[in-house]
């Protein structure tokens, strides 16, 4: 008689999905303490009338000792939160649901509770701008932005790593002390750079040859971030390594400090202003969104509170065609890998198996999320750190799967 056939392996379960419930931990602080500084520091930015002082401490209030409460019943985007999980969360602890759903849903409450989405006289302001405008402004900006006049005269394959790392580390950029110290990363015990797939990404995006496509750039902060990834596209498009690219920004003010397009034109608006050739650049982005090879996204689902696994047939056709999807921020990573209790040697590429083209992430660490270490290297970076370095924004990464 035929032999029995052997059933394949079963697929491991993945790991479970983070929450904010457990007392020290880095989520439960985020909840418990980042969430009531940020309403106080939102209170205290703008001369708000009764009315919102009075819903901001209601939701300080929700956010401390209370649950998970529906939007408006006229909310225009109700059906949206809904489909996303809102009706299954109503009325739990804002501490015992995905720590990514319960984050994405209080900035969606505090717009709310200062008057965003209308009607009345605090339509459509951002409530974050003063904190994005002020960093822009610094002193700090300024000299990062004269560096690029050094940088000019240097071969295009180090103009290429410099800015690449500029748009990896972001407010932490020093694109000169990056150029003079090129083995630093090399010379760590626990290196600042844990994973380092640039290589597989410029191999992705060659310069000559064949006609440049389409770069998704998946942005995550304003300021003084956006601006290095601003630079990173103009190189792209000037280097030939694209044809067009495509900016996604959030569609609202979302996580303080997120990308949206005001934030972008604030940032075109200081290139094109800035001396020398800062100046340069911000006059060709201008001119790149005038023709179109430089195009700026707000897609509903950049602030849904959901892993890009489930992203839209709409958006994952986008991302289908591009040539490279570059995935900029820790949010996004947490949203691109799914926001799981991952070991650290997961392979990056197994858990983006689902991403419907190439895909690259740029991430500075600043949460436990993380995946596609060697054991060398996560062995050295608990020696020297405990786990310090999964959140301390001290340490990077470049990954990449084709």
């Amino acid at each position: 008689m035929p032999a029995t056939p052997t059933p394949p392996p079963a697929t491991p379960a993945p790991p479970p999905v983070i929450l904010g419930d457990e007392p020290g931990s880095f989520p439960h602080g985020v909840l418990a303490e980042r969430h009531p500084a940020i309403i106080r520091q939102v209170r205290d930015a703008f001369p708000y009338d009764p009315a919102v002082h009075h819903a901001l401490d209601a939701l300080l209030q929700s956010c401390l000792k209370g649950v998970i409460e529906p939007l408006p019943a006229d909310a225009h985007d109700g059906d949206r939160w809904r489909d996303w999980g809102l009706d299954a969360y109503t009325g739990r602890s804002w501490f015992e649901v995905p720590w990514l759903w319960s984050e994405s849903y209080f900035y969606r409450r505090l717009l709310e509770a200062v008057g965003h989405f209308g009607p009345g006289v605090w339509q459509g302001l951002d409530p974050f701008h003063p904190f994005k405008r002020a960093e822009l402004d610094a002193p700090e900006t300024g000299e990062e932005l004269a560096a690029l006049d050094a940088l000019r005269t240097r071969p295009a394959d180090e103009r290429a790593r410099a800015l690449l790392h500029g748009s990896l580390w972001g407010n932490r950029a020093d694109l000169g002390f990056r150029l003079s110290d090129a083995d630093a990363e090399t010379r760590d015990a626990a290196p600042g750079l844990v994973a380092d797939d640039s290589e597989a990404l410029w191999a992705l995006l060659p310069a000559g040859g064949k006609t440049p496509g389409t770069v998704c750039l998946i942005a995550d902060n304003a300021g003084r971030e956006l601006i290095p990834d601003l630079l990173l596209a103009a190189h792209l498009l000037e280097q030939g390594r694209a044809g067009r690219v495509v900016l996604h920004v959030k569609p609202y003010p979302y996580y303080v400090s997120d990308a949206t397009p005001a934030d972008v034109v604030d940032a075109l608006r200081a290139l094109t202003a800035a001396p020398g050739e800062a100046a340069a650049y911000g006059r060709r982005l201008w001119a790149a969104s005038a023709d179109g090879t430089l195009a700026v996204r707000a897609h509903p689902f950049a602030a849904a509170p959901l892993p890009y696994a489930g992203m839209p047939p709409g958006l994952r056709a986008e991302f289908a065609a591009a040539d490279l999807t570059i995935v900029k921020g820790d949010l996004n990573y947490r949203r691109l890998v799914g926001d799981r209790m991952w070991p650290p040697t997961t392979p990056f590429a197994d858990t983006v198996a689902y991403f419907p083209g190439p895909v690259a992430a740029l991430r500075t660490l600043k949460s436990e999320v993380i995946t596609g270490l060697t054991e060398e290297t996560e062995s050295a970076l608990n020696t020297a750190e405990g786990r310090h370095w999964r959140t301390g924004g001290t340490h990077a990464l470049i990954q990449v799967r084709d």
